[in-house]
Parts: structure tokens; C-alpha cells; sequence
């Protein structure tokens, strides 16, 4: 599963309510999707929770029509993870940056396994790629593996 499938919207239930209208719990979800990148019915939602939901919708929504759909999101949102990562910040600091942020919570956990998940995809390719005599690819999956490791 993949890590945005496991980020939810904080106040699921209150966004809801104010929206007067089922809403998925996942950040990702395709209706959740479509509420933020149409923008339809935000005006209903209280003026911070509008902020961070709109925060979001400009940080990863911000492509054509048809990209929201095609996996644009998420490949960004999945930057921004490991750019925080990049940063020094470990799990818990990033879910508590999803939450200050964009009114998203993980679990602290599932962003662990997602980064070592991340760690062990660029050890494959680095060990791959000095196999195959890409020694300039090698030295970029080490470098950006060494960012995340820290």
C-alpha cells in the first residue's frame, strides 16, 4: 500500500459536517481529490481549515485536469516527504508538519516504513547501477540515499 493511501485528513469528520457531505477519510481519495482541485463547496469550511485545505490543493493539485488523476499528486506529495526527510525531520516531525500545514495526519510508523522503503529502492539502484557500469547514477541513488539516511 502505497504511503498516500495512509494520509488522512485530520478533521474528517468536521470538514464533513461543514460540507454538509460524505467525504473519504484519505487525503488521496478521488472524491476528496475532486472537492479540492474543483474547489466546490470550500466556502462552507472554517476559515483556517479553508487555508490548509487550499495549502494543499495549490502544493500538489496545481496540474491539468486530467494529471490529478493520472498519479501527479501523489508523486509530489511523495517529494515533499522525502524532501523533509532531506531536511533532517524524522517521522514524527513530518506527521506533525503534515498536520501544521495541510490539516493531514500518518501514522508515525507508516512514514518510517515508507522511508525505509525509499532506503532500500535507492540501495537496489545504486548496487544496480555500479553492476551496470552507470557510475554517475550510482553516485546520484547514494547521495540521495544518504540524505534520507541522514
Amino acid at each position: 500500500m502505497a504511503i498516500t493511501d495512509k494520509v488522512y485528513l485530520k478533521n474528517h469528520r468536521q470538514i464533513a459536517s461543514q460540507l454538509g457531505t460524505s467525504l473519504p477519510r484519505s487525503a488521496f481519495a478521488g472524491a476528496t481529490l475532486e472537492l479540492l482541485y474543483s474547489g466546490e463547496g470550500l466556502s462552507k469550511v472554517d476559515d483556517a481549515t479553508r487555508d490548509q485545505l487550499l495549502d494543499f490543493a495549490e502544493d500538489f493539485l496545481d496540474c491539468d485536469d486530467e494529471a490529478v488523476y493520472t498519479g501527479y499528486p501523489e508523486r509530489r506529495f511523495v517529494a515533499y516527504l522525502l524532501d523533509l526527510r532531506a531536511q533532517g525531520l524524522g517521522p514524527d516531525a513530518i506527521v506533525d508538519v503534515l498536520g501544521a500545514d495541510y490539516t493531514l495526519y500518518a501514522y508515525p510508523g507508516d512514514v518510517r516504513s515508507f522511508l525505509d522503503d525509499a532506503i532500500r529502492t535507492l540501495e537496489a539502484v545504486e548496487t544496480l547501477a555500479t553492476v551496470d557500469g552507470q557510475i554517475k547514477t550510482a553516485r546520484e541513488a547514494r547521495a540521495a540515499r544518504n540524505d534520507l539516511v541522514g
